[in-house]
């Protein structure tokens, strides 16, 4: 009935329903945003995708590095904001870009992260690579694909992808299907709280004089805008009069199911960021024994895995200053994998047929002074 759906504000919760690029026609989720910016943007937006980009790349950047176990210049060149720009962007985009400054001795002084968005590569006739062309509003500028010490070239990093020659793939775009659920559950809350306050039901005349008059349908919605709806009112009781009488409506059992949809999606989304959902305070997650085995296992398949990725590329982007150089992070000082660590010294202590310079050879440190040789 038409002057129900006006009364019970059916007609203007139309204009409060969430954007078509998140909700179908029906109230279904729809597709994503296919752009890069806007999957970013959603995934920045939602707290689980946002929570786990975080502890990847805020964790990755926290690593001290060092050269051969030794302070080197190169690792001066990687501080932890940079480190934590470029495990964004592998993480997200798949790709990351470094462009290279001189000093006045032309040895490497200062890495900048470059968008990845922002970044086109040309290719010649059959496919191989020119450079790389870079675009910010108006301003275009063109980066050799590789160079020497004189004219070092743009680094690039990139997870690989098997069907692009070039680039990489991120994991923002798997994750888009889970965040979308997100946003749209999200929404469906914000929806709920704003029309539980009114009664959950729906007014029936039960009479015979015909439809509400004009005055009588002014009156009744002044009523139960005044006296029913808001927080303030929740749960006040109403009285019914002319025929009115009130018929409760019960949840369907796609409603009911809803919030186990909510979390499934939560997960899918830290399994594309590779965080174990009990990191993140997602219910039902029985992997991980406890906490701290989903931190080692945090670090070990996927913080670990993107270090080195970047400082392989990096070392041998800096290796044209600095030949043979290696950046290597220092594990001892990550305490998620103390345990690990406390492990590996126990049996290695306990190895009797080991000298004390062969044990640690296998821990990762020198001789002793004046044992070396």
């Amino acid at each position: 009935m038409s002057w129900a759906r006006k009364l019970l504000g059916l007609e203007e919760a139309k204009a409060l329903a969430p954007p078509r690029s998140w909700l179908g026609s029906e109230g279904g989720v729809a597709e994503p945003p296919s752009g890069y910016a806007g999957q970013v943007r959603a995934a920045l937006g939602n707290p689980v995708a946002l929570r786990a980009i975080r502890l990847v790349a805020e964790g990755l950047s926290s690593v001290k590095l060092s050269a051969a176990g030794e302070a080197h210049p190169a690792v001066e060149l990687l501080p932890p904001a940079l480190l934590e720009q470029l495990a964004t962007h592998l993480l997200l985009h798949g790709n990351a870009y470094v462009e290279t400054g001189l000093d006045a001795g032309g040895r490497a002084a200062t890495l900048w992260a470059l968008r990845p968005e922002r970044m086109q590569l040309e290719t010649d006739a059959r496919g191989w690579p020119l450079g790389w062309i870079y675009r910010v509003g108006g301003h275009v500028q063109r980066l050799p694909v590789s160079g020497d010490a004189a004219r070092p070239g743009l680094l690039h990093l990139k997870a690989f992808d098997p069907l692009d020659d070039h680039l990489g793939s991120g994991c923002v775009g798997a994750a888009s299907e889970g965040v979308a659920l997100l946003q749209a559950a999200g929404r469906w809350n914000r929806s709920l709280i704003a029309n539980a306050a009114r009664p959950s039901g729906a007014l029936v005349l039960d009479g015979e004089d015909g439809p509400l008059s004009a005055e009588q349908f002014s009156r009744l919605r002044e009523e139960i805008e005044a006296g029913f709806q808001g927080h303030r009112n929740a749960g006040r009781p109403m009285l019914l009069e002319g025929g009115l009488k009130w018929q409760s409506l019960s949840l369907t059992p796609a409603e009911m199911d809803f919030q186990k949809a909510r979390e499934a999606a939560a997960r899918d989304v830290a399994l594309a960021f590779g965080v174990p959902p009990m990191l993140l305070g997602l219910p039902g997650d029985s992997t991980h024994a406890n906490y701290a085995e989903a931190n080692v296992a945090l670090w070990r398949l996927t913080i670990l895995p993107l270090l080195n990725r970047i400082l392989d590329g990096v070392s041998r982007h800096l290796s044209v200053w600095w030949p043979g150089l290696m950046l290597e992070p220092d594990l001892d000082l990550v305490p998620a994998l103390w345990a690990d660590r406390e492990r590996l010294w126990r049996h290695v202590g306990a190895a009797e047929f080991l000298d004390e310079d062969e044990k640690r050879a296998m821990l990762g440190w020198a001789p002793r002074e004046g044992r070396a040789g």
